[in-house]
C-alpha cells in the first residue's frame, strides 16, 4: 500500500534513508523556526522593545498549553510508524483516524482553555505592568488558531510516521511566507497593533492545515483519511495514549518549568524579557539539526523495531546521534561569535543586545550536549519507551533546573545564573540517558522483553 511518497527505513541504507528523512525535516524546522520569529524580529523593529517584550513573555506560556497536544501527536506517530514498518494496515488505517478525531476536540478545548486563562496565567508569572496588555491580547489572539496548530501538528505526525516529510515542509514553506507577508502588510503596512502579529500566524497556520489535511483526503496510501471514519478507537487510542502521554506530560511540565524560570527573568525588567526573548530565537535554529535528527531517529526506530531489525535499529541511533551533535556544535560556535549581530536584527537597543549576547556566550558552545539529549529523547520515543525521556527531563530540565535557579539567584542575583543553568542540566541529562541507553535490551542485539505488549508494540487485536 506505500507508494513512492512513502519512506519505508526498514530496507536500504541507514545513511541515505535517515538523511533523505532529515533534511527535509530540518528545512521544514527552519521555515517553522522562521514563522516563529518573524513576529519578534518585525515587531521588535517596528514596535519597538516594549512590543517584543510581550511577544517574548507569551512564548513559554503558548507551548505550556500546545505542548501537551504536540506530545500526543507524537505518540500517535510512533504508534502509526510501528503498524507501518510491520505491514498492519488495518490497524494502521484505525490509529490514523483515531489522532484525527483527537486533534479536532482537542484543538477546539484548547482554543477555550486558552483564551479564558491567558489573564491569570500571565499575572501568575509576574509579567511587567508595562507589557501585561499586549502580552494578553497576543496570547488571546494566538490561542484562537488551536484548532489548527493542534491538528496541523496531527496530520504532519501522520505524514512523517510513513517516512513522508516532504509534504510537511512544502506546507510549512507557504505558510511561513503567508506569515512573514502578513505581519509585513499588517504591522509596517497598517500599523496595528501586536495583536495582527498573532492574527498573521493563526492565518498562515490555517492555510498549512487545510493543505495538509487536504494531502491525506486525497492519497491513496495507506495514511489516507476518510472523513466518515473519523473516529477514536479503543485499542488505538490506548496505544497513543501509552505513547504520547508521557512525552505531552513532558512538554507540558517543561513548559511550566520554563514559566517559572520566565518569571526570574521578568524580575530584571522589560529589558532582559526582550533580550532573552529574541536570544530563545536565534537558540531555536540551533535546535534545526537536533530537531530534525530526533524526529528521525523516532520515526527510524519505531518501524524497525516494528520490523524486528534491531542491530538495524542501533545502526541507524548511532549515525543520528553523531550527525545532530556535529551539527549542532558547529551551529553553536557560530551563534556563540555573532551572538551580538544576530540579536540586532530583533532589536538594536543596547540593554536588549546585551542581554541577549550574553546568555549566547554561555549556552552556545553546549549544544552537544543538547543534541545528545533531544537524540536519546527520541530513540526512546520511537521504541516505545516515552516514559523515559518523560522522567530524565522532568527531573534534569525541571525539577534541578528550577532548584537552581530559585536557590542561587537569591544568593547571586545576577541574570547568568539563569542562563548557565540551561548548559548544566543539558549535561547532567545526557549523562543520565547513555547510562540508561547502553542497558536497553535491543541495543544489544536482543528481542525487547516487552515487545508483545499490545500498548506499547504493534500486534494489538481487536479483542
Amino acid at each position: 500500500m506505500a507508494s513512492s511518497h512513502t519512506n519505508l527505513m526498514t530496507e536500504g541504507s541507514i545513511q541515505k534513508k535517515l538523511i533523505a528523512f532529515a533534511i527535509p525535516l530540518f528545512f521544514g524546522n527552519l521555515f517553522q523556526q522562521l514563522y516563529n520569529t518573524a513576529d519578534s524580529l518585525i515587531v521588535g523593529q517596528f514596535l519597538g522593545s516594549e512590543a517584543l517584550a510581550s511577544v517574548s513573555s507569551s512564548g513559554n506560556l503558548i507551548f505550556l498549553m500546545v505542548g501537551f497536544f504536540n506530545g500526543i501527536s507524537m505518540g500517535a506517530g510512533v504508534v502509526i510508524a510501528r503498524y507501518f514498518g510491520a505491514k498492519d494496515y488495518e490497524n494502521m488505517q484505525k490509529a490514523v483516524h483515531t489522532i484525527v478525531a483527537f486533534g479536532i476536540v482537542g484543538g477546539l478545548a484548547l482554543t477555550v482553555i486558552g483564551y479564558l486563562l491567558a489573564p491569570q496565567m500571565l499575572i501568575w508569572m509576574g509579567t511587567p505592568a508595562d507589557i501585561m496588555e499586549g502580552s494578553v491580547t497576543y496570547f488571546r489572539i494566538y490561542f484562537l488558531g488551536s484548532l489548527a496548530f493542534v491538528l496541523y501538528n496531527c496530520c504532519t505526525g501522520i505524514l512523517q510516521s510513513v517516512g513522508d516529510s516532504k509534504h510537511p515542509l512544502y506546507y510549512l514553506i507557504i505558510s511561513s511566507i503567508t506569515n512573514i507577508v502578513l505581519d509585513i502588510l499588517f504591522i509596517a503596512g497598517f500599523g496595528f497593533g501586536v495583536g495582527s502579529a498573532a492574527a498573521a500566524t493563526v492565518i498562515s497556520q490555517f492555510v498549512s492545515v487545510i493543505l495538509c489535511f487536504t494531502r491525506l483526503l486525497r492519497t491513496n496510501e495507506a495514511c489516507k483519511v476518510i472523513p466518515r471514519k473519523i473516529r477514536f478507537h479503543a485499542i488505538q487510542f490506548k496505544q497513543i495514549i501509552y505513547n504520547g502521554l508521557p512525552s505531552g506530560c513532558q512538554n507540558s511540565i517543561i513548559s511550566f518549568a520554563n514559566v517559572i524560570v520566565q518569571s526570574n527573568i521578568n524580575t530584571f525588567g522589560s529589558m532582559a524579557v526582550a533580550g532573552q526573548g529574541a536570544y530563545s530565537k536565534i537558540e531555536g535554529f540551533a535546535f534545526l539539526p537536533i530537531t530534525c535528527f530526533a524526529m528521525a531517529l523516532t520515526t527510524f526506530i519505531s518501524q524497525n523495531i516494528g520490523a524486528q531489525q534491531y542491530d538495524r535499529a542501533k545502526k541507524g541511533a548511532r549515525f543520528g546521534i553523531f550527525c545532530s551533535i556535529v551539527l549542532a556544535e558547529s551551529i553553536g560556535v557560530i551563534i556563540m561569535i555573532l551572538a551580538p549581530w544576530f540579536m540586532a536584527f530583533f532589536d538594536s537597543t543596547p540593554e536588549v543586545v546585551a542581554f541577549g549576547a550574553a546568555r549566547g556566550r554561555i549556552c552556545a558552545l553546549f549544544f552537544c550536549f543538547l543534541a545528545l539529549s533531544h537524540c536519546m529523547a527520541g530513540i526512546m520515543r520511537g521504541a516505545g519507551r516515552a516514559i523515559v525521556p518523560m522522567l530524565v527531563m522532568l527531573a534534569c530540565w525541571c525539577v534541578v533546573r528550577v532548584l537552581f535557579i530559585t536557590i542561587t539567584i537569591r544568593i547571586i542575583p545576577d541574570i547568568n545564573v539563569i542562563n548557565w543553568a540551561y548548559p548544566l542540566t543539558w549535561f547532567l541529562s545526557s549523562v543520565v540517558f547513555l547510562i540508561y541507553y547502553f542497558k536497553v535490551d535491543w541495543v544489544h542485539g536482543k528481542r525487547p522483553q516487552n515487545h508483545t505488549n499490545p500498548q506499547s508494540y504493534v500486534k494489538a487485536k481487536e479483542e
